[in-house]
């Protein structure tokens, strides 16, 4: 056990050929892929969740949310131009604060990136069998739905995780661009939805603004209040740490990567604002509260059918940008582990021929496959924000041990007020993730515990001696 305290060296000097990978991505792939991620399941499908928890007040949930987002992304920016190498928070981890920790948080990505990836998987699942009922095809609720919807299996999510990670095995700059252009669908797809709601706004529909109050409490079995509500779709923020997933393909890590980090972040922010705000003031929250195609079923609503039929059609087109930069990144933060020995060795082989790791993307896409299968959609969201929170901690952390243990290091990108954001950010994840329903708190206990085991019988004691 004399490795769990141990550093990992900042650079890939001490990484062999054959477990690096392939730089081929420019700042425009990692804004793509960051605003791919982030803008998804959490405007399409979580905005009703949200309005259910918090009612009109879910648009500040988003903007909460978003600063404390932002505080955890200036973190992200510096850390992840400091540490060209892949593995996110994880490898950060590594670095500044030794192997366990490391460890603790590379067993929350896995967490937050599964279910993120099954969770839209799921979501993309709903707006497939909408779309498709509205041109008449009507699937069978035991293929799209699992046993907790009275289905057997929820087969559509199945297959869009298959297909995007056929994808990624292909390559990833072929992935990033095909992501680009189907970035570019999305919003194009959220614009007229604010296009064609914006004439039915009326701000009466935003009174009372807080129903359910600010804090998070206990309200007919659920959490209700802004900060639950935030504490949910946080999950619809945080697709901007899968950019930093990409530091090892990134052309040029230190200019490009707080690019895309923080670039991605703004422009999300802005749209979800927008997009929220319209909604809520199109239809009374109560209206679609829960729904899981709340911007189609809003656009039906006012009258304007065609329009909810092209939003679904690009939901169904562009959601799964977010499952190819979330399953992206998790078999990115597998791919790490492995080749620093904390998972098999085997499973960090590189592909000559495309230079992605083949193996360890399968095996993840088999897993979040099965979890989309079977798992609903509001659980899936609170237990991955868990695994966010604790990595976003670890970031903001890792920030301020940096500035303290290694002063004089390069840094292209300097996070302002660092003594002020990091705090800030860590205080914001801690109440975020107070706020969370109870449920989730021991079952992320549970997976901790897990981890630890994990750690302890396997992990240690196979690591790779350098």
């Amino acid at each position: 056990m004399k490795n769990w305290n141990r550093r990992k060296p900042m650079g890939l000097d001490h990484v062999a050929e054959h477990h690096r990978l392939k730089p081929t991505l420019s700042w425009w792939h990692l804004m793509a892929l960051g605003v791919g991620a982030v803008v998804g399941t959490g405007i399409y499908t979580l905005v009703g969740v949200g309005a259910g928890l918090a009612g009109p007040a879910v648009v500040l949930s988003f903007v909460i949310a978003g600063v404390i987002c932002a505080c955890a992304a200036l973190a992200y920016a510096e850390v992840a131009a400091m540490i060209p190498a892949s593995g996110s928070a994880y490898t950060y981890s590594y670095v500044a604060l030794g192997e366990l920790i490391a460890w603790i948080v590379g067993w929350s990505l896995i967490l937050e990136y599964s279910l993120v990836v099954s969770a839209v998987a799921v979501g993309w699942s709903g707006y497939a069998a909408g779309f498709a009922a509205s041109l008449g095809v009507d699937l069978p609720t035991a293929l799209i739905a699992g046993p907790h919807a009275g289905g057997l299996v929820n087969a559509p999510a199945v297959l869009i995780v298959a297909v995007v990670a056929g994808l990624l095995m292909l390559g990833t700059r072929e992935s990033a661009t095909l992501n680009a252009v189907l970035v570019v669908v999305k919003i194009v797809a959220l614009a007229l939805f604010v296009a064609v709601a914006l004439p039915h706004f009326d701000p009466a529909r935003f009174e009372p603004f807080m129903p359910y109050g600010f804090a998070g409490h206990a309200d007919g079995g659920a959490q209700r209040g802004v900060m639950a509500a935030a504490a949910i779709i946080f999950f619809a923020f945080y697709g901007f740490d899968a950019v930093s997933t990409a530091a090892e393909e990134a052309k040029k890590p230190a200019r490009d990567l707080p690019i895309g980090i923080i670039g991605s972040l703004v422009v999300c922010t802005l749209i979800y604002v927008g997009v929220a705000a319209t909604a809520v003031g199109a239809l009374s929250f109560t209206e679609f509260a829960n729904s899981p195609e709340p911007l189609a079923l809003i656009l039906r609503s006012v009258g304007s059918g065609w329009a909810a039929a092209l939003v679904a059609a690009a939901a169904v087109i562009a959601l799964p940008t977010v499952i190819l930069a979330f399953l992206y990144g998790q078999s990115r933060i597998f791919f790490v582990m492995a080749r620093d020995g904390l998972f098999p060795q085997a499973l960090a082989k590189v592909s000559p021929r495309t230079g992605t790791p083949v193996r360890i993307t399968a095996l993840t896409a088999t897993i979040v496959a099965a979890l989309a299968a079977f798992i609903p959609l509001d659980e899936i969201a609170a237990l991955a924000n868990a695994g966010t929170l604790v990595a976003f901690i670890a970031v903001a952390v890792c920030m301020l041990v940096l500035r303290r243990s290694a002063p004089d290091a390069p840094r292209l990108f300097r996070a302002p007020a660092p003594w002020l954001i990091g705090p800030a950010a860590v205080a914001g994840c801690l109440y975020l993730f107070w706020s969370l329903p109870r449920t989730t708190h021991v079952f992320f206990a549970v997976w901790s515990l897990a981890g630890l085991a994990v750690y302890f019988l396997w992990g240690a004691r196979r690591l790779k001696t350098r």
